[in-house]
């Protein structure tokens, strides 16, 4: 994909929402080919939104009164805002759908949770959601509004669900250094990966190479389970490796949280985004990246 300075005159606009890691990766891969606005709730991120190209507007998705000036703005979005961390439903999805002009394409950043617990299972797009926690349930409503707002306004969506984002900075180490523990072998879960800088690429691509209405797996090719992961980075950085405990065993030594991702085991298959997107994965799995990273400690 080469996105060079020859788009700069009349670029279309395009509206950013949701500027953290992921969406600061984006911007130098959008900047080039379109006038990007980008949302954040931070008064004090407009300087650096703007030395990185972008043209930064104060607004919050949890205020509809504050996204008057957004109505009608731009007819690309990037969507990487998650929901609220409460309810049962994406409200913050259905301030922004109240904004967007008829024709608008999308890309919606969500999360591979909206599957539940799969067992191990390979899995593809085409596998009915199954949420198991309400953090997921909220993604599958945020979807469901994003098809609907599609419909009604000959809009166009794109859904990419994403596992675990991981990046130099990203990585497990803290916890790795406070020994939390990680399920044995045989109570383990399948987890999957992909670099941050890699989906930037993605979302990129999906912009233009997305199919209306389609879901992609934005997914490296790892094949691991949650603990020999653990024992990838713990290894590649010199640390100890976490000790190994039963299921009801760890119950009692992770938080909620940690837990519900030890709960649910899945492999995400990522061939419809090779395929229609085109995507070559610079980190096509978690190994290649670590003995990278690694040699410049």
């Amino acid at each position: 994909m080469n996105f060079n300075n020859k788009f700069r005159l009349g670029r279309p606009r395009l509206l950013l929402v949701g500027c953290g890691d992921v969406g600061m990766r984006l911007l130098p891969l959008l900047v080039p080919r379109f006038r990007v606005f980008a949302v954040t709730r931070d008064a004090e991120r407009a300087a650096g939104l703007r030395a990185l190209g972008a043209i930064p507007v104060v607004a919050d998705l949890d205020q509809p009164a504050s996204l008057g000036r957004l109505r009608g703005l731009a007819p690309y979005v990037v969507h990487l805002a998650p929901p609220r961390p409460e309810g049962a439903r994406d409200v913050r999805t259905r301030n922004l759908t109240a904004i967007l002009p008829e024709g608008t394409r999308l890309v919606y950043v969500s999360t591979s949770g909206v599957y539940g617990d799969c067992g191990g299972a390979l899995v593809d797009e085409t596998r009915s959601v199954a949420p198991k926690n309400a953090r997921a349930a909220r993604r599958v409503d945020a979807e469901r509004v994003l098809r609907g707002w599609a419909r009604r306004l000959g809009g166009s969506v794109a859904i990419l669900r994403v596992p675990g984002i991981y990046a130099r900075e990203r990585l497990p180490l803290k916890r790795l250094r406070e020994g939390t523990p990680a399920l044995r072998p045989e109570d383990d879960v399948y987890t999957n990966h992909i670099q941050a800088d890699d989906l930037a690429r993605i979302i990129a691509l999906a912009l233009f190479r997305a199919l209306p209405g389609r879901v992609y797996h934005a997914t490296d090719d790892t094949r691991l389970k949650m603990g020999e992961y653990f024992d990838a980075v713990a290894d590649a950085f010199g640390l100890a490796r976490p000790p190994r405990l039963e299921r009801e065993a760890l119950r009692a030594a992770v938080s909620p949280m940690l837990l519900s991702f030890m709960s649910e085991s899945r492999r995400l298959d990522n061939t419809r985004m090779r395929r229609e997107l085109g995507v070559r994965l610079r980190y096509p799995d978690v190994h290649r990246a670590l003995e990278q990273w690694a040699l410049v400690q």
